[in-house]
């Protein structure tokens, strides 16, 4: 039933296959360390222990060859594309129509909003896409007193739906198209399976409009009422504060309801929380509230909100101060590092008061600005109005607030031109994407609409490795046999299953594996393994590769799946149960239609 045990190196790649899943489920490893150490890993065995194919032996600096494949200069050419649309405010017009449709209608407003998050999703990378929609659907849900956790995972999902829509929707796309014309697959075209992705759509979107919102929390608190967050803060007792002198039970009656998280004094340990414990001028309170009550604790005690060092901008004119929620996005400079390390008050001219971080609070004691951020974490600023405003016309920053304004530059058409150019011009096949891309890149550039700081923001480390050595990976798989060994598994354990179940299957198990360990990891493990098996089948390979890529997209039940599902996370203030209670149904309604349209589609027999 099943297969022989294959050779030594194929056991190696496959264990390593299982600690790359573990690795990069890991949140407490970045990911870029985790893919550089899976490619070193790779060359250095097989620098060690030369694999012989076919009578020729195998050069380990192959497994460097991802580092020039299309598909990466696609991905990052791409990426760089949609930053300059974004950044020019391009999207804007889209801003516009639905913040003047919402008070017509706004359930015909929210179908608008996912139609019009999936289809730009097709050809622009999502997380610019979901960073516009996020602020603007947390404003428009305070201004009408909606809820905005109803919103954001449904407009969420519905830019990982439409990324399954052409060749460009996603890197996992694009790898996926590389990958099987390396396996001698002909070439695809950017719209060769949308037909297939558009009816999936339909369904998909149909149930983040109609059910999803009833599987969700109803929070109806906004930034402008009171953010669904609640924040961990630290405040120093000053000479003239009311409670420096007093007991810590009569400082709890100044909190009014706040929770005290901790005392500590100097540089010491932290104080145990005595009702009798006297309080002294620069103890430090960490306090666990609401953004808003945050800064009456900071009055009542006579108290100063601090981050470390500094105290913030509290020179500034306070009556024209506000208060903003800046999450940090998997792509912002504050991951994996710390407020003082990329000196956030020196640069945005903010004064960071709180964190916010899913799971445990912030525990208050290492200052502020000494913690090292993770994606998904949201810091709670004080700033002028003018500096708040600087910050959402130039993008820099996600901030979280209602009364967000959208970026609006003179250059959005001669983006949205470009744009338009690099897609029309792969679409038709004049050029492949990846020298569209580039050009397009360039455009931007030469016109104004990119500088090159946003460039170099676009070129992000993660993306980058964890493609090239998700593409050593496969290559190893393959020239191993590891892939084909797989492949024959599969086939043992779906024994008897018709080629259309066997797709199923496949969509199932590539989707697990994108939901608890990476997409990426998931296309490139199984475009190989979908080959193979449909060989063995004796049927085309075609659908079972689109399963796969399909299955890669399916990152709807976990936060951790999918780096746009993180925004959301921060954003709407969701919990994990929150993904596995919505998203699942939703993998599971897609893998079953999608499942049935390429039987339909390939005629594979049931």
């Amino acid at each position: 039933m099943f297969p022989a045990i294959p050779n030594q190196h194929a056991l190696f790649v496959l264990g390593l296959v299982v600690v790359t899943l573990v690795l990069f489920s890991n949140e407490r490893i970045a990911l870029e360390t985790s893919a550089l150490l899976v490619l070193a890993t790779l060359v250095l065995y097989f620098s060690v222990r030369p694999l012989v194919v076919a009578g020729h032996a195998f050069s380990a600096l192959r497994l460097f060859s991802g580092f020039s494949d299309p598909a990466l200069i696609a991905v990052v050419a791409l990426m760089a594309v949609g930053a300059g649309v974004v950044s020019s405010g391009g999207l804007e017009p889209l801003g516009r129509l639905l913040a003047r449709l919402w008070p017509v209608s706004p359930r015909f407003a929210i179908l608008v909003t996912l139609v019009s998050a999936a289809f730009l999703s097709a050809f622009v990378n999502n997380t610019p896409i979901v960073i516009l929609l996020l602020p603007l659907l947390s404003g428009i849900a305070a201004r009408t007193q909606g809820s905005a956790s109803r919103l954001l995972m449904p407009m969420g999902f519905a830019t990982l739906i439409g990324g399954m829509g052409t060749t460009i929707g996603t890197s996992t796309n694009l790898i996926v198209m590389s990958l099987a014309q390396q396996q001698g697959l002909a070439p695809m075209g950017m719209f060769a399976f949308s037909a297939i992705a558009a009816w999936a759509s339909i369904v998909g979107i149909a149930y983040l409009w109609l059910i999803m919102p009833h599987l969700l929390p109803a929070t109806t608190r906004t930034v402008a009422n009171g953010s669904p967050r609640t924040f961990s803060a630290r405040l120093q007792l000053l000479d003239t504060s009311l409670a420096a002198g007093k007991t810590l039970a009569a400082a709890r009656g100044l909190l009014a309801g706040a929770r005290l998280l901790a005392v500590f004094r100097g540089d010491g340990p932290e104080l145990a929380l005595l009702p009798d414990l006297r309080l002294r001028a620069n103890d430090i309170l960490v306090i666990h509230d609401r953004p808003e009550r945050i800064k009456e604790h900071e009055a009542a005690l006579g108290a100063v909100l601090t981050a470390g060092e500094s105290h913030g901008a509290a020179e500034e004119p306070k009556a024209d101060r506000q208060l903003a929620e800046v999450v940090v996005t998997p792509a912002s400079r504050l991951a994996g590092d710390t407020l003082a390390g990329s000196f956030f008050e020196v640069r945005y001219g903010l004064s960071p008061i709180g964190l916010y971080r899913r799971g445990a609070p912030y525990s208050g004691e290492q200052a502020l600005d000494e913690v090292v951020l993770a994606p998904g974490d949201v810091v709670l600023v004080d700033g002028t109005r003018a500096r708040l405003d600087e910050i959402r016309r130039n993008g820099r920053l996600l901030l979280l607030d209602a009364t967000t304004d959208l970026p609006r530059n003179h250059k959005a058409p001669y983006a949205l031109a470009i744009m338009g150019l690099v897609v029309l011009v792969a679409a038709l096949n004049l050029v492949p994407i990846a020298i569209s891309a580039v050009v397009g890149v360039l455009l931007m550039l030469l016109t104004g609409c990119l500088t090159w700081a946003d460039f170099a923001q676009a070129l992000r480390a993660d993306v980058v490795l964890i493609i090239v050595a998700s593409l050593a990976l496969s290559l190893a798989l393959t020239v191993t046999g590891g892939a084909s060994y797989l492949a024959a598994v599969l086939h043992g354990l779906g024994h008897g299953l018709p080629p259309a179940l066997m797709v199923g299957l496949l969509i199932l198990l590539t989707g697990l594996i994108a939901n608890t360990a990476s997409h990426v990891v998931a296309a490139v493990i199984g475009t190989p393994v979908a080959i193979d098996l449909a060989h063995s089948l004796h049927v085309v390979p075609i659908p079972f590769v689109l399963a796969v890529l399909f299955g890669a997209n399916l990152c709807f039940a976990t936060p951790m799946s999918f780096q746009t599902n993180l925004l959301v996370m921060a954003a709407g203030g969701y919990r994990f149960r929150d993904f596995v209670r919505a998203g699942v149904p939703l993998v599971l309604l897609l893998a079953a239609t999608l499942t049935a349209l390429l039987a339909a589609r390939y005629h594979l027999a049931w």
